[in-house]
């Protein structure tokens, strides 16, 4: 494999002038392989060190990780969980710490410290009321900055509440979820701003579901384009169960040639599948800091037709060991998305009404083998577990809660992983060093993953470079 390191400015995708941060040591992969071995004996670059491993898998406040995380808008809940002013609070836990969430009479979130710095009782068994959330230990009554208003234990005409407040974030709304930044005043980017956030309610979707393991082994499934049509497949054209038919462009085009170059958001990802005399199939993808995914959601699956549709995922740190995962669809056309539709695709995916517990932990598990059918398995699907999305929380969280990467063997298939933990462990150096991680301006705005078939003899990024970046 021809290995090129170099120090090199961002691409800047349409012309405009993005923060780019500068420089980035970084590698450029080119798909011929003279070696087999050479990721395994070039373990430097390719594979992790147990110490990398866990500068890129510990988020709590003052790791590295978690000052990375800290410096972007973090999805925190669904904005349908607060459904209506003074509904009940929610429990949220973001990178390792235990928060509670509420909407005030007047609408706004708050997002507070779950434990009242009274007593420590938890806030969330809190009435919401009038503007605020009250302890139900002692009466003590917070706004959505964390203003202490009230304290029903203290007499006429003292001052305390004055003098207390409690641990309190900011938060935003775009795109049906709650964002909250968690990082140092004064380096807060602006809010999310995402193709999917500014098209209309009915043109997208989001849901959520938790995932016991660590958040990077839920974004490197997602960026690894190479699974989907083996984990994912059906093995049988009779069959009615959510899959990757045998017959789709993404099976019959075999193993992708690949190619990811980075960018000032991140990076973009693509995987071509030689069709012989139809062309190419290209499947053109975006990983935007620090964990979203953008995938192509275009071709007509299982005899469906065509739609201008992409999809997506951000993987969130709960804790070390634990993630949840939002994801979205949505189309950049004029079709809306009908509530029919999404039903059928979160059935497809395996995260309908019935597979979820009242935490968003799917229903299967490692204790019941993620509800693994062996004779579907031998008949049907490659993997006998039910959902596209449930075969993804299953083979990750059969890694353990945190995969000791330093056992790996990776290979050609790998390079968008590679990257990944490429850039976010140089994110982690620039952040220590008081600079600005990848992201912060405003080229992921445009960014749009593409899928289509290209003629033999037309480069691809002629073809869909223009789709993959459009105009405002």
């Amino acid at each position: 494999m021809a290995l090129e390191k170099t120090g090199y400015r961002f691409p800047q995708p349409t012309g405009r002038k993005g923060l780019g941060e500068s420089y980035i040591s970084s590698m450029r992969f080119h798909c011929r392989c003279g070696s087999r071995n050479y990721l395994r004996n070039h373990q430097g670059d390719a594979m992790l060190s147990r110490d990398e491993n866990q500068t890129l898998t510990q988020t709590d406040r003052g790791t590295p990780m978690g000052d990375v995380m800290r410096r972007y808008w973090m999805p925190a809940l669904l904005s349908e969980e607060l459904p209506a002013a003074d509904c009940p609070p929610v429990r949220v836990k973001l990178l390792g710490e235990k928060l509670v969430a509420f909407r005030d009479t007047a609408g706004r979130i708050g997002l507070l410290d779950e434990f009242c710095p009274h007593r420590l009782a938890s806030l969330f068994l809190g009435r919401n009321e009038e503007n605020g959330l009250r302890c139900v230990f002692h009466g003590w009554k917070f706004d959505v900055e964390g203003r202490c208003l009230d304290m029903m234990n203290e007499p006429p005409g003292s001052d305390f509440k004055d003098k207390m407040s409690i641990k309190s974030y900011l938060t935003v709304e775009a795109g049906g979820v709650v964002w909250a930044y968690l990082g140092p005043d004064g380096r807060m980017p602006p809010p999310p701003n995402f193709e999917w956030t500014r098209v209309p309610a009915t043109h997208c979707h989001v849901s959520k579901n938790r995932q016991k393991c660590n958040w990077l082994q839920g974004l490197e499934g997602g960026i690894d384009t190479a699974h989907a049509p083996i984990l994912h497949r059906t093995i049988t054209a009779h069959t009615n169960r959510a899959g990757i038919g045998v017959n789709t462009n993404f099976v019959t085009g075999g193993a992708p040639t690949l190619e990811v170059d980075v960018t000032d958001y991140g990076f973009r990802y693509v995987g071509v599948r030689d069709l012989g005399e139809k062309g190419n199939y290209v499947r053109a993808y975006h990983c935007v800091m620090p964990f979203h995914q953008f995938r192509p959601r275009q071709a007509g699956y299982q005899g469906q037709p065509s739609k201008p549709h992409v999809a997506g995922h951000m993987w969130v740190p709960m804790d070390d060991e634990n993630c949840m995962i939002y994801n979205f669809v949505y189309s950049f056309g004029d079709e809306l998305i009908t509530e029919e539709e999404w039903l059928e695709m979160e059935l497809g995916y395996g995260r309908g009404p019935d597979d979820l517990l009242p935490d968003y932990s799917t229903k299967g598990n490692y204790g019941n083998d993620w509800l693994i059918d062996r004779q579907v398995q031998k008949t049907e699907t490659f993997t006998g577990i039910e959902g596209i999305n449930a075969q993804d929380v299953a083979v990750q969280e059969s890694m353990g809660p945190i995969v000791d990467r330093t056992r790996e063997n990776l290979a050609r298939s790998d390079m968008a992983i590679v990257a990944a933990r490429r850039m976010l462990l140089e994110a982690s150096r620039t952040v220590a060093d008081g600079g600005d991680p990848p992201g912060m301006g405003d080229s992921y705005y445009r960014v749009r993953a593409i899928e289509d078939i290209v003629p033999n003899g037309v480069q691809w990024r002629d073809a869909l470079m223009p789709d993959m970046y459009p105009e405002a």
